[in-house]
């Protein structure tokens, strides 16, 4: 059983999420410092502090609410790195890898949240 938010491999994917996608924001023009590079960290560690958050919340209705904020992050996130692809900012490859790395948290968490609800007998 898992004891602590940090054993929980979607808590994992998206904080090594979050530290690859501050080395490729690293060399983002400098004019973006304020614009994408800071949506997209933001929007990145959003992702894994709001999974570490509804842990502590004390409830199973309340880890569901600030998970589905996760989820959103997850969509946010992933419409601005659409955006810095269409400006060139990132490299294609890098573009495909970090988008599934995406996708794939978006899944676990549709998966956690949903077993969470099965577990409250919520459908």
């Amino acid at each position: 059983m898992i004891q602590n938010y940090k054993e929980l491999d979607v808590w994992k994917r998206a904080v090594a999420l979050i530290t690859e996608l501050y080395r490729i924001t690293s060399r983002f023009p400098d004019s973006e410092r304020f614009g994408l590079v800071a949506q997209i960290r933001r929007a990145a560690t959003s992702i894994a502090a709001n999974i570490a958050e509804g842990w502590g919340r004390g409830s199973t209705k309340e880890y569901i609410q600030v998970l589905t904020i996760a989820r959103g992050s997850t969509t946010e996130l992933e419409t601005h790195l659409i955006v810095a692809r269409n400006l060139n900012f990132i490299r294609v490859e890098e573009f495909d890898r970090v988008l599934r790395d995406v996708e794939d948290i978006a899944k676990m968490l549709n998966r956690l949240i949903t077993s969470l609800r099965n577990r409250r007998g919520e459908s």
